[in-house]
């Protein structure tokens, strides 16, 4: 009962108590105590989620410290080397392929950061499936790539541990791990009885358990050492995990554990106990089942889940061969239910049972630093090995688990010294090779390839879920993981059994997913599984065949390719006799999949082309390579067949197909290798045999006949064309590409690149997509290789990312140098790697627009033809295919047909006819073939050709030829009666030597001599072709007959009459065009330069040729084609001369579109063109004498707009704050990267604007501060047009038809929002034009000679009007209207700030402000000032005119309080009132307090339209004196109290010269008098100004200051009589600004001379005595009673000056704002966002969708764009280094201002290189945010319902 006892006392002292007994040298009753105590504490009986037996031990582990403290200390005698830290899915990691040995190396960011890897080739990630840090790891990474930690190995100075400090966890951690799996056994329950779920739940209670195990891993080196010690001893095991004897609930966990394992085996035990009785023998061909393997037959009572698939397979086996495998009882280990024998074997075991808890396989993997640990674990974990996978294909969930699998396995595996020894210690490769047998096992079924009654052979299933699922992966990735070590390959290729086992694992994939061509209905159904084949083959096949290469390189490794080869053949062999395959394939089927013809090729090049070794001795017989061939050929027909529509009743998905068969992840495992082997077949059988096989596999035999009209039993006519291209472009290619047949690697690169560039310029990363790599990730050839850069220097220019202004971002791309075009430039490869066909036609285009450019050639260039580079030896027999007999006749009978103008032919076939002519006469048969000559002859054709040279066939004339032709064809007609005819002498002789020739017939004669002299199947029929035995339905064509034409041509002639036909000129060549040739120039053009290198090659080699050709061209004539009876040849004639017009008339056409669109863009874009009409520009200078007309643009009238029928401008209002962000200083802030750096808004325009408003508004009455300063800096409606113009009630239905419009609109339009629908920009109001009277302009501008004082008195006058309130009509009803849409266009906060919401006052306020801000954000769009003067993009879009008369309507509605107006206090001295006044309310805000452009906004606005010019005039002088004063005051304040001193003494002296009132000196003096008067403003921060300002003030720095003070108001003034009266705005330098403004304005009399400085006091006009005036308004501000001076000061130095508005300065490289961001928690739900954000105006870091910050179910990334932007946000996304837009209830992505090396983005990081800041695309985003046009420029848009 001690254990009681200890149980009530303080956790801490026991520990300590029972830690000092234990040091005791006599221990044992601190061993009995701690026992009984742990019996107690650790009862698996107690709940799991209680956390009192996990507190006790974290207290016994630390022996009475502090378990924290206990940690520190442990840390201390780390001695790890290794970094090892673990991740899982989604962490961001790094990889450098620089210093990776292994390519699954990965470091963390830590790791990396600290490391060196300048210029090297590395990229971040996001980690898929998780893994762990490789840093001090030399067997997976080089060691100059470690980081500085891991590099200087601090682990291994460490001071060894002292043994008492773990001593407690060496008792404790037994049980404590034992206690865990003991939960883990009883929460157990067999999935058919359980649910997921219930799983999960007793995770989640152990869940603390299992974190106290990760925490224990990660304390370092030496409590892993204690860990491992407890995991991995055998004796600690035996004595627990059985509990003792008397413990019943110990014993009855055990044997839940038992029940358990049982089902462990890849074969349940029932199932072993049967099979032990059974023949061994059972198999099937190509060692199917993994029954059989494993010893046993077909099930008896099969277990639990695995019913469904073992009987499945059951059933397949028993219709198999059966067959011995010799391996069947190899390997027991795979078979046996597992035993344990440690904690690490029985909780991996759980951790499987469990489906790989994240906490569990994290805890399991942080321990693998320990090197007896890794490899303790990596054999425990490959003796699970088939268990695991058992579990992965019953999973519910195996995605997940395929990915924790891969964490663990890609970490053992990775490592070769690991992999080799558990392959030679367990068997690992048997393993997998068997497991993987097993898993595909589950899904076969018979194979319909063939024979379908009899076929044996069987395939997988692929719509099965284990292939759809991809759920092999895992497994397969192991493989080929491990494959990548040599010494594991080595082992694999010299174990025989396995290679077997592997070979036919790998038929199961040889013709799987077969396609039937429908003939009658359309499919019903369109399968998919077509990607899970691509996929299977790839991964399960392909993969580890380019695993096994890589160690076939060298000569030494002959060997094992020899033994690769004769199980490939004798697996091909099994797999043709199963199918009952004999000589023709079935008609109508296709399978792409071809896996073991694949190994075969590539085994056989790699021993040629790396192993030296000789072909013939790897080939098997002739018959063999016929069989061979056939399939491969298949696909190359079906190929053409597919594009030339005949399956398409099979739906797109054949398409798909074909498609990924040439796609460049699968050409080189695929196409590549069927072309290869059709090669090696092709130079080993007969040439004549091989060429009618290819056109009878393409169904084109009936079409090679002299017959112009002819019966083709099983094409239709319009397949013919595109089918007969098929073929005779497949030959072109199987005799002149060169991939495997003698180019060098670096050659490959180049010709691949060459041609991907050639079809389109490419970006960097598409490019090395599109470069068919060697598919094997592991195989350590890596495409980022640096032959890659170099090849691509060497034929592509970099052109770097041009960005149109309003057009999409271009991204840095290299297209191919000018002479890649003329020298290398290949179409066959082009049409090789097309994936798409219009692709081919885009490489000519942009050939022939190279040769254009050049000067080469005009016309419509032909595919240029190549030079290939030599052949291996080996593979010479490829060049019979062009010296036989049947292709040239073939050739003849083509050229003649083209002659003739047959049906059916086309400038492609010739193209490839002379190609093959070409490429025949370049490469010349070696003459030692001439001797077996003879004795073919006879057999051979009648007697067409007296040789197979192609030279000597070229000038051989054949005179008459013997053709079967329908009855009705013209041939029949013309030769009838051969009485009449003149040779009827001759005619019988013409019989016997007029040639007769069918290809099917030669061929079957060869095929049937081949098969008759290998005697081994002489037993076996022919079975006759199905197309002669057709039935013929009624009405069918007519009869054949045979007829004979006389020909008398020869395949020289014929070229050369088609040279005429060509060139349209009849002897187009004359005798003697040969000798004056000029060949430079023949390698590109057209057909007619073609024919004429052809003919030129032929006679320099050959004399004979040279004198036929000159003999011909003498003598040459017109050719007579039959007779034209028909129609349809008078078609064909004129269809080139048709299509030529046709193009033509195209040309034509898009010409003329092109002028008239560039003259629409003209005038309705934002061209920078001066006026183009007055209805564009509407204050245009030359006023219109009468109305201004409109045009509609949605009726098309013109005409004024009137009271009843208003026109309006479309325009868009939009809330804008970039103003409000405008700072002081003209460097844009930077973004904070560090926890150092912030940003405050304090200094920015909007804040101090506000906090001046609430200072005024604390002292002074508020009607009167609502009118001394302007809102909308932060939230201001900017309004912009287009500039089109339309009716109101035009626009309405036009709003109408687009509500009723279905079609999904990137806008709203209940919120009012449409396109323009002339030029389709965005708008959302219309801003009504009030009726133009032009006809008073005259008196507008009249120059007046009035004096001041009279116009002062007639502008009060105007004043005291009141409003006429405008009468009740259409128009003032949208003048109202559009003033509601303007208020609703910003929110409330930012229309109130008066004390009372919603007065007049706050109206007045908001009203003048919009003006305000449409004035100051023209000016900011001028670039801060009006130095360019003139019109710019930004007065396109300006409608201030309209704006200002609604506004004006809408103010004249308030009229301001006479005795309060502004403009009194202006004007006139006031006599003194009486104090009382000011008693019962706040005093008035001081003029010099008052915001000088506000004022002028106000009154322009407030007096009767259409004002005066004289009267604006005289508004801006008055208030430049105002303005002029403000700047006196402000700039004394700045003044040391000397300085003040002496200017006041100074000035004082001037005040009675004449010109003092225009003096700055004198009136400076006056106001610092005035203001130091009893309440002085300065005696605030005397002390500090004198240490501020060191330098001291001139004459000429004040009247700077003075001037720039000014600026701004002369500004607005100068803008808005620019837009009221149309005043043109000069241009002018900077420095000259001032004076240019204020002559313009009218303050100065005319332009002052250069030389004379322009003072700004000369400008002032004083209505009234300037120092009493000045006086007045100083005494307002002195004679405030309530106010410190501070606060006085701070109101009267104002600074007007803002720079321009800035986004953020960006780091310039990416990684600096990732690394600092991505990891960063969020301010407001402190927790790191999934998705981070940040602000690029203000720099804050929102959560980007994220649910924790949603307020009123608006999220973060909104709400922060209605905060600081009014509704529009910049946001760059952290993990996406993309941008996008909020603006209003839309948003759009607009691109990356970040680029990698080669000008791309990296959107999401996919690629993970390194980005770099674009400053182009940054100034682009500035530019379109200060503008306002996102909404124009980007298309994109989508509504975001508040979820960003």
């Amino acid at each position: 009962m001690m254990a009681a006892s200890l149980l009530r006392r303080d956790k801490k002292a026991t520990a300590a108590h029972l830690k000092a007994d234990l040091n005791r040298t006599d221990n044992s009753s601190g061993l009995r105590q701690l026992q009984e105590l742990l019996d107690a504490v650790l009862n698996p009986e107690k709940p799991a989620a209680d956390t009192e037996a996990l507190d006790w031990c974290k207290c016994l582990i630390a022996g009475g410290e502090g378990f924290e403290e206990f940690c520190k200390t442990v840390r201390s005698y780390d001695n790890a080397t290794l970094c090892g830290l673990v991740w899982t899915a989604n962490f961001v990691a790094y990889r450098c392929r620089t210093c990776g040995i292994s390519p699954c190396m990965s470091l963390c960011a830590e790791c990396f950061n600290n490391g060196d890897h300048t210029g090297h080739d590395f990229n971040m990630f996001r980690s898929q499936a998780g893994g762990a840090c490789d840093c001090g790891d030399s067997n997976v990474m080089r060691e100059s790539g470690f980081c500085r930690r891991h590099r200087l190995r601090t682990g291994e100075n460490v001071p060894s541990i002292p043994r008492d400090l773990l001593l407690m966890s060496e008792m404790v951690l037994p049980r404590f791990i034992l206690c865990i799996i003991q939960y883990l056994r009883d929460g157990y329950i067999e999935p058919d009885t359980s649910t997921e779920r219930d799983l999960q739940k007793v995770l989640q209670q152990l869940e603390p358990q299992i974190s106290f195990l990760e925490e224990l891993t990660k304390m370092g080196g030496a409590m892993r050492t204690v860990l491992t010690k407890i995991l991995t001893n055998q004796q600690t095991f035996k004595e627990l995990s059985m509990g003792q004897e008397e413990n019943l609930y110990a014993k009855k966990n055990y044997d839940k554990y038992l029940s358990a394992l049982k089902n462990s085996g890849l074969v349940s035990v029932e199932e072993k106990a049967q099979g032990a009785t059974a023949d061994v023998t059972v198999g099937a061909e190509g060692g199917a089942g993994a029954l059989v393997l494993l010893g046993s037959t077909a099930p008896a009572s099969p277990d639990e889940s695995n019913k469904e698939e073992d009987q499945d397979a059951g059933q397949s086996v028993g219709q198999r061969k059966r067959v011995k495998l010799s391996s069947s009882t190899k390997d027991p280990c795979i078979i046996e239910t597992l035993k344990h024998k440690c904690f690490l074997e029985e909780l991996l075991f759980w951790t499987i049972k469990y489906e790989f808890p994240q906490k569990m396989v994290t805890f399991l993997l942080n321990m693998l630093p320990d090197q007896d640990y890794k490899i303790t674990f990596t054999k425990t974990f490959v003796q699970h090995y088939a268990f695991i996978m058992k579990t992965l294909m019953k999973s519910h969930e195996s995605d997940t688990m395929s990915n924790r699998i891969v964490h663990i396995s890609v970490q053992l595996f990775s490592n070769e010294e690991l992999a080799r020894h558990v392959t030679e210690e367990c068997q690992l490769l048997d393993i997998m090779v068997t497991v993987l047998l097993y898993m595909m096992e589950s899904c076969l079924i018979k194979s319909e390839l063939q024979d379908e009654e009899n076929s044996r052979h069987v395939v997988v299933n692929c719509s099965e879920a284990l292939l759809k699922n991809n759920t092999y992966w895992p497994l397969v990735s192991d493989f080929i993981n491990i494959l990548s070590h040599q010494s594991v390959a080595k082992k694999f290729l010299e174990d025989h059994s396995l290679l077997m086992l592997w070979m036919s694992f790998v038929s199961f994939f040889q013709g799987m997913n077969l396609n039937k061509r429908e003939l009658n209905e359309h499919v019903e159904f369109e399968s998919q599984t077509y990607y899970a084949a691509f996929a299977a083959e790839l991964e399960a096949c392909a993969q580890p065949m380019w695993g096994l290469l890589t160690h076939c390189k060298v000569k030494e490794t002959q060997e094992y390719t020899k033994t690769v080869v004769r199980y490939c053949l004798e697996t091909l062999q099994i797999w043709f006799d199963a199918i009952g395959f004999i000589d023709e394939p079935a008609p109508n089927q296709v399978t792409f999949h071809l896996p073991l013809h694949r190994y075969y090729a590539m085994f056989l090049s790699k021993a040629v082309k790396c192993q030296g070794l000789d072909l013939d001795s790897l080939l098997p017989d002739q018959e063999m390579l016929m069989k061979i061939m056939v399939h491969p050929l298949q696909i190359q027909a079906c190929l053409s067949e597919i594009h030339s529509n005949m399956w398409v009743r099979n739906g797109l998905q054949i398409k798909g197909q074909a498609m990924t068969y040439v796609q460049s992840h699968f050409c080189n495992s695929m196409i590549d290798p069927d072309i290869y082997l059709l090669q090696v077949c092709a130079s080993r059988l007969d040439p004549d045999y091989f060429i009618s096989s290819v056109f009878e596999r393409f169904k084109v035999v009936d079409l090679l006949t002299m017959a112009s009209q002819h019966q083709n039993a099983v094409l239709d006519s319009e397949q013919e064309r595109p089918m007969l291209e098929g073929a005779l472009t497949f030959l072109v290619i199987l005799t002149s590409l060169r991939i495997h047949l003698g180019m060098t690697d670096d050659e490959i690169l180049r010709a691949e690149m060459v041609s991907q560039l050639c079809m389109n310029d490419r970006t960097h990363s598409a490019l090395l997509d599109l470069i068919p790599e060697n598919p094997n990730p592991k195989s350590g050839i890596v495409p980022g290789s640096c032959s890659f850069e170099e090849m691509l220097s060497a034929v592509a220019d970099f052109k770097a990312p041009v960005f149109e202004p309003g057009g999409s971002m271009q991204q840095g791309m290299y297209t191919p140098k000018a002479e890649v075009w003329e020298k290398e430039f290949d179409p066959i490869m082009v049409v090789l790697r097309t994936v798409y066909r219009r692709d081919v036609q885009s490489a000519m285009d942009r050939y022939s627009a190279f040769l254009k450019q050049c000067g080469i050639h005009t016309g419509n260039p032909w595919p240029p033809y190549k030079e290939r580079t030599p052949l291996h030896p080996c593979y010479k027999g490829l060049i019979k295919l062009l010296h036989c007999k049947t292709l040239h006749i073939v050739i003849f009978t083509l050229l003649y047909k083209i002659w003739m103008d047959h049906q059916n032919m086309s400038e492609h076939v010739l193209c490839m006819v002379l190609y093959l002519i070409e490429l025949g006469l370049d490469n010349q048969v070696q003459d030692n073939t001439v001797d077996e000559e003879p004795c073919i002859e006879e057999h051979c054709h009648d007697s067409w050709f007296p040789g197979t040279n192609l030279l000597s066939n070229l000038h051989h004339v054949i005179n008459f030829v013997r053709v079967r032709v329908p009855e009705t064809a013209p041939e029949v007609k013309r030769e009838a009666p051969p009485s009449t005819s003149t040779e009827a002498s001759s005619y019988g002789q013409n019989l016997r030597e007029a040639q007769v020739f069918s290809l099917v017939a030669e061929r079957r004669r060869k095929f049937q001599e081949i098969i008759n002299r290998s005697n081994t199947e002489a037993t076996q029929v022919v079975r006759p072709k199905s197309s002669s035995t057709r039935w013929v339905p009624p009405g069918t064509p007519p009869q054949l007959v045979t007829e004979i034409l006389e020909i008398r041509e020869s395949m020289l002639s014929l070229l050369i009459k088609l040279h005429q036909k060509l060139s349209s000129k009849q002897n187009s060549l004359s005798a003697s065009w040969l000798e004056d040739m000029d060949t430079s120039r023949h390698a590109h053009g057209d057909g007619i330069t073609a024919i004429e290198r052809i003919l030129t090659k032929a006679a320099t080699r050959s004399c004979q040729i040279k004198r036929s050709i000159q003999d011909i061209c003498g003598k040459v004539c017109p050719p007579v084609p039959p007779k034209k009876n028909s129609p349809t040849d008078k078609k064909t004639m004129d269809k080139e001369e048709r299509r030529q017009r046709a193009r033509e008339r195209q040309q034509k056409l898009l010409a003329e579109f092109a002028s008239r669109q560039k003259s629409f863009m003209e005038t309705a874009m934002d061209v920078e063109s001066p006026e183009t009409e007055a209805a564009m520009d509407l204050g245009a200078s030359e006023v219109m004498e009468s109305e201004v007309l409109y045009d509609c643009v949605i009726c098309g009238q013109s005409g004024p707009s009137t009271e009843d029928r208003p026109t309006g401008l479309v325009v868009l209002l939009q809330a804008s704050s970039v103003l409000g962000h405008r700072c002081k200083s003209k460097e844009a802030k930077n973004l904070p990267t560090s926890d150092e750096e912030h940003i405050y808004a304090a200094d920015t325009c909007g804040v101090a604007h506000d906090v001046r408003l609430t200072l005024m508004q604390r002292f002074f009455k508020d009607s009167s501060c609502l009118q001394s300063v302007s809102i909308g800096w932060d939230g201001g409606v900017y309004v912009q047009t287009c500039g089109h113009t339309l009716h109101i009630d035009c626009h309405k239905s036009y709003m109408e038809s687009l509500r009723n419009d279905q079609v999904l609109q990137g806008f709203s339009v209940d919120k009012g929002e449409f396109t323009c629908p002339l030029c389709r920009q965005f708008a959302n109001s219309v801003l009504p034009c009030r009726p133009g009277r032009g006809t008073e302009a005259g008196t507008w501008h009249t120059p007046t000679n009035k004096k001041t004082c009279v116009l002062v008195k007639e502008v009060e006058d105007l004043q005291e009007k009141l409003g006429l309130f405008p009468t009740e009509s259409n128009l003032s009803k949208e003048m109202e209207l559009v003033i509601k849409d303007i208020k609703n266009t910003t929110q409330k906060k930012y229309m109130d700030y008066g004390k009372n919401p919603g007065s007049p006052d706050n109206d007045f306020l908001f009203m003048y402000s919009v003006a305000r801000t449409n004035l100051e954000l023209e000016l900011v769009h001028r670039g801060g000032n009006l130095c360019s003067g003139g019109a710019s993009a930004a007065a396109k879009r300006s409608c201030l005119n309209q704006l200002f008369h609604v506004l004006a309507m809408h103010m004249r509605l308030y009229s301001i309080d006479s005795a309060y107006n502004p403009w009194t206090k202006l004007t006139q001295v006031a006599q003194s009132r009486e104090a009382d006044d000011f008693d019962e309310e706040r005093p008035e805000v001081p003029m010099l307090f008052r915001d000088v452009p506000s004022l002028l906004i106000i009154f322009v606005l407030t007096m009767p339209q259409p004002l005066r010019k004289e009267h604006f005039t005289c508004v801006v002088k008055m208030l430049y004196n105002l303005q002029f004063t403000q700047a006196l005051a402000a700039l004394s304040s700045k003044f040391s109290p000397e300085e003040r001193h002496a200017w006041s003494t100074a000035g004082a002296l001037k005040k009675n010269t004449a010109n003092a009132e225009k003096s700055f000196e004198a009136l400076l003096s006056h106001v610092i008098s005035d203001l130091s008067t009893d309440k002085s403003v300065y005696k605030v921060n005397a002390e500090e100004t004198s240490m501020l300002i060191s330098s001291v003030w001139s004459p000429q720095s004040i009247e700077f200051s003075l001037q720039q003070f000014c600026l701004p108001f002369l500004r607005l003034s100068c803008l808005l009589q620019h837009h009221l009266y149309g005043d043109n705005l000069t241009g002018c330098l900077e420095e000259e600004e001032f004076s240019s403004l204020a002559v313009c304005l009218g303050l100065l009399p005319s332009a002052p001379q250069p030389s004379s400085v322009v003072h700004s006091a000369s400008c002032l006009q004083w209505p009234v005595g300037a120092f009493d005036l000045v006086t007045q308004w100083c005494v307002e501000v002195t004679g405030l009673s309530q106010m410190q001076a501070e606060q006085s000061l701070t109101l009267l130095v104002q600074d007007p000056l803002w720079a321009a508005p800035r986004l953020l300065q960006l780091p310039d490289n990416y990684n600096i704002i990732f690394q600092y961001y991505h990891r960063k928690a969020c301010t407001a739900c402190k927790k790191v966002p999934k998705d981070p954000a940040l602000c690029l105006v203000c720099g804050a870091f929102v959560c980007l969708k994220g649910v924790c910050c949603k307020q009123q179910g608006t999220c973060e990334c909104v709400l922060h764009s209605q905060h600081c932007g009014a509704a529009t946000g910049i946001f760059l996304l952290i993990n996406a280094s993309v941008i996008i837009i909020i603006r209003g209830h839309r948003f759009c992505l607009w691109g990356s201002v970040y680029l990698d090396a080669h000008g791309e983005e990296d959107r999401d990081l996919r690629r993970g290189k390194p980005l770099f800041l674009c400053e182009e695309r940054y100034r682009v985003l500035e530019q379109q945010w200060v503008s306002h046009t996102f909404d124009h420029i980007n298309k994109r848009w989508g509504p975001h319902y508040n979820g960003l």
